[in-house]
């Protein structure tokens, strides 16, 4: 099922258990997502804190989320080196 379909499904209240599961599948995509921009952010150069900026959230709360999920080749620049 394409993200698209799967979102539909999770808008759709007429079927609770599988706007449950839909909303799991979109949770779980997003994610992974995520991570991906997360880590070619870093990639190409963008601190933390410009990455906190692009999601809405603290420099705490996303380095706190994907620091220790990013590939440990990513020279992740540093506040103070």
């Amino acid at each position: 099922m394409e993200s698209t379909q799967v979102a539909q499904v999770a808008a759709d209240t007429s079927d609770p258990r599988a706007g449950l599961r839909a909303i799991a599948s979109l949770r779980a995509l997003t994610d992974r997502l995520e991570l991906a921009q997360v880590e070619a952010a870093l990639r190409s150069g963008m601190s933390w804190q410009n990455v906190a900026d692009a999601l809405g959230v603290s420099r705490q709360a996303v380095h706190k989320k994907y620091a220790r999920r990013i590939d440990p080749t990513i020279d992740v620049p540093r506040r103070n080196t």
